[in-house]
């Protein structure tokens, strides 16, 4: 059975939403609290991604971040209150000495590049190699293509996506910010990747990616499942 982000402001499901909003607001400690790391080349659209999954909103002129920004988003996961802090970061590299301070302590990476920028792919297992140079705890981690409303525009395919994972152990999964595809999706499946890893955290071999086979056969939903 699948999980859903359940909203707090969906007036098809007022009751369900009424649930949620009372268990949280009851909740004054959280059943899990997880630490997200946006990282990525300058202009792949993290500052995006987090604006569609924090407040289901897209802004045409967003501008490059400076240093790091975060936003709390609060959810119920199969009947759990989680807390999610997510940090966007800069992507330039004059900002990497200040960034990569905030790798520390991140349950789960999301390595962020532009399917239609060819370099900000080539540079992920620069951005890897960071995370591994900075973390001691071998945080989850998930590589996302944004902006595949411009698909006409793709210049990763299939194989190379596939040399990706077979090289780095992590899959790979496509989403869209502008359209709001796969937002959701992401982060839920990311959560409950969270989850089963602070269950069985005693298992190391099972910290170095995520598995989103499950992911990849879902429809794609532009849905706006969402809350807080």
């Amino acid at each position: 059975m699948s999980t859903t982000l359940n909203p707090l402001n969906n007036n098809t499901s007022t009751n369900s939403s009424q649930k949620i909003a009372k268990k949280l607001s009851k909740s004054k400690q959280f059943d899990y609290t997880f630490k997200i790391v946006m990282i990525g080349d300058s202009g792949v659209g993290k500052s995006c991604i987090l604006l569609r999954f924090a407040d289901d909103k897209f802004n045409e002129n967003f501008y490059a971040t400076i240093g790091v920004d975060f936003r709390f988003k609060n959810i119920i996961v199969d009947d759990k209150s989680v807390k999610l802090q997510i940090w966007d970061t800069a992507g330039q590299e004059r900002f990497k000495t200040i960034t990569s301070a905030y790798y520390r302590g991140a349950d789960g990476i999301i390595i962020v590049y532009d399917i239609t920028d060819r370099n900000s792919f080539a540079h992920i297992k620069d951005w890897l190699d960071d995370v591994n140079k900075y973390t001691d705890d071998n945080p989850l981690k998930i590589i996302v293509g944004n902006k595949i409303d411009l698909i006409k525009d793709k210049q990763i395919n299939e194989n190379d996506m596939k040399t990706m994972t077979a090289q780095t152990g992590i899959e790979i999964l496509e989403c869209s910010a502008k359209d709001s595809i796969k937002i959701n999706d992401l982060m839920e499946i990311m959560t409950k990747k969270l989850i089963e890893k602070k269950k069985n955290e005693g298992n190391k071999n099972n910290t170095k990616g995520m598995d989103l086979n499950d992911f990849n056969k879902k429809n794609v939903q532009n849905n706006n499942n969402f809350c807080c």
